[in-house]
């Protein structure tokens, strides 16, 4: 059976009651506002991977996050629709094979200075990318497609991809990756063109998480 990975955003003001979520490999990124669970606590720009059964509860100004899961094929996302908690599902995309047997769930950021690109690469796995500031182009597989703030992407992995940011701002995305356990604490991007492995590259990075993972 396939496994989809998909990226959800919820908005939940204060006095929302808790988002319960079964278990799943998960990663959990406070957008905005503040978010506890167990013993921890997220605020802006922060983010957790979360395996368990879990209990999100809303911080005193309510919380905007960004929520990637790892699930079989056919698992309904879990979805709310009130006045106190709103749930979007952003992109979902099947995986019809993992990167091998012993995995790691990768959360990161991704940030472009003014007219940055990332140079024509690959990656060792698949994952899904949401721009959170500035404006960035995607090119891969003949199609060009430009993404503002919220503007969220799948990519495979091993299929080619050129990125461009805006020119007038920084631009800066949230992604969360299947990756081979291997990569632990390494990077996962492999560069195409032999005249580009020496160029300096204008893209930096921020590991939220690194977590095996277990399916």
């Amino acid at each position: 059976m396939a496994w989809v990975l998909r990226l959800i955003e919820d908005t939940m003001a204060a006095d929302a009651a808790p988002l319960r979520l079964p278990g799943c490999p998960r990663v959990v990124y406070a957008v905005h506002g503040a978010v506890s669970f167990a013993d921890a606590t997220l605020a802006d720009n922060e983010a957790r991977h979360v395996a368990g059964d879990v209990a999100l509860q809303a911080g005193p100004q309510g919380v905007t996050l960004w929520r990637w899961e790892l699930v079989r094929q056919g698992t309904p996302p879990i979805l709310y629709g009130g006045a106190r908690h709103r749930s979007v599902e952003k992109l979902a995309a099947r995986l019809d094979s993992l990167p091998g047997a012993e995995l790691l769930m990768r959360g990161d950021s991704v940030a472009f200075p003014p007219g940055g690109c990332a140079f024509l690469h690959a990656h060792q796995g698949p994952g899904i990318r949401c721009l959170i500031e500035g404006g960035l182009r995607i090119d891969t597989a003949g199609h060009s497609i430009a993404y503002g703030p919220g503007g969220a992407w799948f990519e495979a992995g091993p299929e080619p991809v050129f990125a461009a940011a805006a020119a007038d701002r920084p631009s800066r995305f949230i992604r969360c990756m299947i990756l081979p356990r291997a990569l632990l604490g390494k990077s996962s991007i492999r560069y195409l063109r032999e005249e580009d492995q020496a160029k300096p590259k204008s893209q930096s990075y921020r590991v939220f998480v690194d977590a095996p993972i277990e399916v």
